[in-house]
């Protein structure tokens, strides 16, 4: 058997509201600033790239991981190659191949031209080789 609406609105508190005018009085008082949700807005490049660092070191699942590379990715500069080679070996450590090449192609199109893509790839040269990853380029030449 359903209850009425009758029992029902017997049993909920009657909520009185005030106007919001009447509610809360405008403050002419600034507010103090906040330097954002979680604070990295003013963050140098170094800071970032220690924090990223030290991020992907610990990560030791593929959630984690993967969210750290979408908030690494997310900020409109490209990433350290200290950063990447954490984050390469995070992906490898979490046994995850697909996401440490995935991690070539975001850096691929991170960086301004092809030339600065290149360099990246000649700078991790040596963890692409440790590793054995391979890049999309490399798996599937046109």
């Amino acid at each position: 058997m359903r209850p009425t609406s009758s029992v029902l609105r017997a049993a909920l508190p009657v909520l009185r509201t005030q106007p919001v005018a009447a509610a809360r009085a405008f403050s002419t008082t600034p507010r103090a600033r906040s330097e954002g949700a979680h604070g990295h807005e003013t963050e140098s490049f170094e800071a970032f790239s220690t924090r990223y660092t030290n991020f992907f070191a610990s990560a030791n699942d593929l959630f984690e991981l993967q969210r750290g590379l979408n908030n690494c990715f997310a900020y409109d500069l490209v990433p350290s190659p200290a950063v990447v080679e954490e984050a390469v070996r995070a992906a490898r450590r979490v046994n995850d191949y697909s996401t440490a090449v995935r991690i070539f192609e975001g850096l691929r199109e991170k960086v301004e031209n092809k030339k600065q893509y290149e360099q990246y790839l000649e700078e991790l040269k040596g963890v692409r080789q440790e590793l054995g990853i391979l890049t999309k380029e490399e798996m599937y030449p046109q």
